[in-house]
C-alpha cells in the first residue's frame, strides 16, 4: 500500500495510457476510466467514481499494489490549471483518514473533467 502516513504525499504524473489497461479488472460495472498517468513506475488511474494508484513492487515490477480512493472520501480539494507559460496542472484532495494529497500533472491532463467527477461525487 503507498504510505499514505507522509501529509505531503506529492504524486508527479505524465500522462500515459497503459496503466488503464493495468487498472481495468478492477473496475466495477458501469465504471469507466477518465485519464491515466504515470509517476515513475507507480501510475495513478482516474476514473467516474475513484481514483486508482497503482504502487509497482520490486525488482521485476511483477508485484502490484492496488489503492482505491473514492471520491464520497473526498472533503475538500483544488485545482489549478495550467497557464499560457507554465503547462503543468495541479488537484490537491483532503481526506481526513489520510491528509493532503497532491498531484502534479504535466501538459495535456484533464484536470477539468477530473474537478467536475470529483464534485459530482462528493455532494
Amino acid at each position: 500500500m503507498i504510505d499514505f502516513k507522509n501529509k505531503n504525499l506529492i504524486f508527479k504524473l505524465k500522462k500515459d495510457d497503459s496503466y488503464a489497461n493495468k487498472v481495468k479488472p478492477l473496475l466495477i460495472t458501469n465504471e469507466s476510466i477518465i485519464d491515466s498517468y504515470k509517476a515513475m513506475r507507480d501510475g495513478v488511474v482516474f476514473t467516474d467514481k475513484r481514483i486508482i494508484a497503482l504502487n509497482v513492487q520490486g525488482v521485476s515490477g511483477s508485484k502490484k499494489d492496488f489503492t482505491s480512493i473514492p471520491y464520497k472520501n473526498i472533503q475538500t480539494y483544488s485545482v489549478e490549471t495550467s497557464g499560457t507559460f507554465d503547462m503543468d496542472s495541479e488537484l490537491e484532495i483532503y481526506i481526513s483518514s489520510i491528509g493532503r494529497i497532491k498531484f502534479e500533472f504535466k501538459a495535456n491532463s484533464k484536470i477539468i473533467e477530473i474537478s467536475k467527477i470529483i464534485s459530482s461525487n462528493i455532494f
